[in-house]
């Protein structure tokens, strides 16, 4: 743990829920990238503050990638996407000092080449709710 917990942006969404959560469980939550790479792209957090995937405990390994999987599998069904882009980034490139995995839905020819990552924004807080409504209700079936 590091002087940052307390400031750490991930630990205050994984200790609150909101409107944009898909998943808020002890051990992980997940919400909707509040600057999506496509609508329905979601972040998996350990709720426990951990920096790099070689902090994370080895007992907690198993259970968040499972939590990871099963929020793959709900994106893909829910945003009715041909597969997912799942990514993780520890120390370069990681804009919040605390381990997260990126779920993206992915369609063959969406533009998304490479490390050309184009983000965008949801047109309104109702669009974003909606998104991680469907997510959620998606999630309940995995």
């Amino acid at each position: 743990m590091t002087a940052l917990m307390g400031a750490c942006l991930f630990c205050e969404l994984a200790r609150t829920s909101t409107d944009r959560h898909v998943l808020l469980e002890p051990h992980a939550a997940a919400f909707l990238d509040r600057s999506p790479l496509f609508v329905g792209h979601v972040l998996v957090v350990p709720t426990a503050h951990v920096e790099t995937l070689a902090d994370l405990p080895d007992a907690d390994v198993g259970p968040f990638f499972v939590t990871v999987k099963r929020v793959a599998r709900a994106v893909q069904s829910a945003m009715e996407a041909k597969g997912t882009f799942v990514a993780m980034n520890n120390i370069v490139s990681q804009s919040v000092p605390h381990l997260h995995v990126h779920v993206v839905p992915r369609n063959p020819k969406d533009g998304l080449r490479g490390f050309f990552w184009p983000r965008t924004k949801y047109p309104s807080d109702e669009a974003a709710v909606a998104c991680a409504t469907k997510i959620r209700e998606a999630l309940a079936r995995f």
